[in-house]
């Protein structure tokens, strides 16, 4: 973990470093990088037998916390909106 961290930080240290200097060339990379992390990431769950197996579990259970986290957001910002512009129309 340290490792990660360090090496986060190390990367944060250089890119300050080099702010002024011109890098057209590292949007490509880092987008190309994801790629590769995302096909590496998928090759490793494909290798594992157990994941594959319980993946429709684990897809139904995503897809039902994504379903109420973005549900519990929409019914939060409605009620922050409702109170907000009920505030600003008493100021009136």
């Amino acid at each position: 973990m340290f490792i990660v961290i360090g090496i986060m930080f190390a990367g944060i240290g250089i890119g300050y470093l080099l702010r002024r200097q011109s890098l057209p060339w590292i949007n490509k990379t880092i987008t190309v990088l994801i790629w590769l992390l995302l096909f590496l990431l998928g090759l490793e769950v494909g290798y594992h037998e157990e994941i594959i197996r319980s993946l429709p579990t684990l897809g139904v259970e995503a897809f039902t916390i994504a379903i109420g986290c973005t549900g519990g957001s929409c019914m939060a910002a409605w009620w922050l909106w409702k109170h907000v512009n009920k505030r600003k129309g008493e100021e009136a």
